[in-house]
């Protein structure tokens, strides 16, 4: 999984409130085993439109998003198609619990924001303007001196700022697996197959 510490980008100005996972990756697109390529289908009911804030962000790094964002069903595809189409931090004022999972566990930041610096930060990029997303810091700010602090789970943050997954947590303790097995093969020998022998 890719670090994250600060990102300076472009935000897609979306806003839009209670946007599902069937919004974000429509069904139709799921018959893949493949991470790679979802992003040609994110949001594709949304990109119909010749007019979208999507294609005409393509590349932005940061989605603005509304409320409830991730709501419907618990597909992990929702992220994986994020990702896909180049977007690391998604900021709402709130995300749907069982997506805010799955995107952690795919190196997707979620920066929880009031209303209020929601539609500051839509203004901010619909002008075109660039956002920083300071992990460590814990703060949004903007070119106009905003600046927006957000909560983040301690745990969490070590994880995205040193790009571990689970995997990369479980190989993080391998001095200590190889302890426990080597102690575990001496004290308990029938537990590795000794006594049989």
């Amino acid at each position: 999984m890719q670090a994250f510490t600060t990102l300076t980008g472009q935000a897609i100005p979306f806003g839009a409130a209670n946007v599902d996972t069937d919004v974000i990756i429509p069904a139709r697109f799921l018959k893949t085993v493949s991470r790679a390529g979802l992003g040609a289908g994110a949001f594709a009911t949304v990109r119909e439109r010749a007019d979208n804030v999507f294609d005409s962000n393509a590349g932005a790094p940061i989605l603005i998003a509304g409320a409830n964002f991730g709501c419907g069903s618990s597909r992990e595809h929702a992220p994986w198609a994020l990702a896909d189409l180049g977007i690391r931090v998604v900021i709402s004022p709130g995300f749907a619990d069982i997506f805010a999972g799955n995107a952690f566990k795919n190196g997707l930041l979620l920066v929880t924001l009031p209303q209020d610096a929601i539609d500051r930060l839509m203004a901010v990029a619909a002008d075109g303007q660039a956002i920083t997303v300071d992990l460590e810091n814990q703060v949004v700010t903007t070119p106009f001196q905003d600046r927006f602090e957000f909560a983040m789970d301690p745990f969490r943050k070590h994880c995205l700022t040193n790009g571990l997954d689970e995997i990369g947590l479980t190989l993080g303790m391998d001095a200590a697996i190889a302890a426990h097995e080597a102690r575990a093969a001496t004290e308990r020998p029938w537990l590795a197959g000794a006594a049989g022998r």
